[in-house]
């Protein structure tokens, strides 16, 4: 652990969810830095003494699956204790969960201790949020006195929350929000916010609002930004980067413009909808230079009536042709995709739709979920509900193979040398190193000896494969 100076101030962020959730926890860290506060040291107790130590916690929800709702409530059970012990301390909630009422109004009866919250379409406000937050904390602190063993009772005041249920126009999109990055090297690049297609399972619309675009020469200007600052890999982020349409630039025209910027040597981007997918986009991975050769395509069922119900705007045969066209464009993609199962009405022969998919496209990796039901989406309301036996069991059917092809996939690449954008240490040993591959798969390096490797694109030989990553040494 390293030495805590007392007269510091520390900030906690919990992040849960996706890309979008993390660099938006990336954008209130760089917030609260340039408000003096510091990221709270690595600490020998893990979360609980870090929670204790923090002088302001932020929790950024996700809403997409029921677990990660429980998963919150969960948290904010145990960072009570540490409110308790210390009741100056500033605990906000951001994020999709807070865009729903149902959620906001939970927390201020069951958690009226949290002292901010707000939602996903004004992050920007959070600074102003938390001084009215701290200034009545302060008010409560003269009134109540030393208040440290008191009960939450005592300490509990007005919950500040600042929730929009409407982003605005694409004009209104707030630029040059700071960031403290989580790593030097790569970066999270927003190109656009939320979502116009309102898939029957999906709260995503609800909680993010409509699709909006970043100007071209503002997304420009910050690849640029970050190129000038040591960032080599680049992950533009949308919730449908396929829709992008900046200034009149579509998503292919823009991938043109930045594979041209000096300094950034790798481009990624999620999430891609089939049904937006273009030949333009399929023919710049022939054709730009610095486009990773991955790409996320979510088919999430393999069942074309399954696919009208979900309100997804393909059918299996176009997703199967999507398939043929990217690898004839570049036949080493590696191509990922997420599965739902046991969406309602799912019959024994839409799931074999799903599992002919499977073996026909051999995806490098999946994402899978159970079907969860999310208040205020139509498939909420569909009464032929799975039952939760059948689910399980297609579930668990359907991982096992998902692995199983994936393994097949990954032992043929074993003794084969890729260039590995080296990020840090391994979160399991210290004495390794691990790093990306241009195609995204994960290789774990022991190196020869010391040195300063990370930041680095070094060629790797693969000598051993898992299922979900690979053992290799420098070439």
């Amino acid at each position: 652990m390293k030495e805590i100076n007392i007269n510091s101030k520390y900030y906690l962020i919990e992040t849960m969810g996706c890309q979008m959730n993390e660099r938006d926890s990336e954008t209130v860290a760089g917030m609260l830095e340039n408000l003096g506060y510091g990221r709270v040291p690595p600490c020998a107790g893990g979360v609980a003494e870090a929670r204790a130590l923090a002088d302001v916690i932020v929790v950024n929800t996700c809403s997409v699956r029921e677990n990660a709702d429980n998963r919150f409530f969960g948290v904010l059970g145990q960072i009570k204790k540490a409110k308790e012990q210390e009741p100056s301390k500033i605990v906000a909630v951001c994020g999709c969960m807070m865009q729903q009422e149902h959620v906001v109004e939970r927390i201020r009866r069951v958690f009226p201790w949290v002292d901010i919250v707000f939602g996903t379409m004004n992050i920007e406000a959070f600074p102003s949020l938390l001084a009215d937050a701290q200034a009545k904390s302060d008010a409560r602190g003269k009134m109540i006195g030393d208040a440290r063993g008191k009960t939450m009772s005592t300490v509990r005041g007005e919950t500040v929350v600042d929730v929009r249920d409407s982003a605005g126009p694409a004009d209104s999109i707030v630029e040059g929000l700071p960031s403290k990055r989580e790593h030097p090297h790569k970066a999270f690049v927003n190109i656009m916010y939320g979502c116009n297609n309102y898939c029957t399972y999906c709260i995503v619309p609800y909680t993010r609002g409509r699709e909006r675009s970043r100007e071209p020469e503002a997304i420009l200007d910050e690849v640029r930004s970050l190129a000038q600052d040591g960032v080599k890999e680049v992950m533009l982020l949308g919730q449908n980067v396929n829709s992008y349409c900046g200034g009149g630039t579509d998503f292919p025209a823009l991938i043109g413009l930045l594979d041209e910027i000096p300094g950034i040597e790798r481009l990624r981007f999620m999430t891609s909808h089939p049904k937006d997918l273009s030949d333009e986009l399929v023919e710049c991975y022939r054709t730009a230079r610095r486009l990773c050769p991955s790409i996320h395509l979510p088919i999430q069922s393999g069942s074309t009536e399954v696919l009208r119900r979900m309100n997804r705007g393909y059918a299996k045969e176009d997703y199967l042709a999507l398939i043929d066209k990217l690898r004839g464009a570049n036949p080493d993609i590696v191509i990922t995709t997420d599965f739902i199962v046991g969406f309602p009405g799912e019959t024994d022969a839409d799931f074999a739709h799903t599992m002919d998919v499977i073996e026909r496209v051999r995806f490098d990796s999946a994402f899978t979920f159970l079907y969860s039901p999310r208040t205020g989406t139509p498939a909420a309301e569909y009464e032929d509900q799975v039952p939760d036996d059948i689910a399980h069991e297609r579930f668990e059917r359907m991982v096992n193979r998902l692995n199983d092809i994936t393994m097949e996939k990954n032992r043929r690449l074993v003794g084969g040398v890729y260039d590995v954008l080296i990020e840090g240490e391994s979160k399991t040993d210290k004495a390794t190193l691990s790093g990306r591959t241009p195609g995204g798969k994960l290789v774990n390096i022991r190196p020869p000896e010391p040195g300063d490797y990370v930041g680095q694109i070094l060629p790797v030989r693969l000598t051993e494969a898992n299922t979900f990553s690979f053992l290799g040494e420098f070439a």
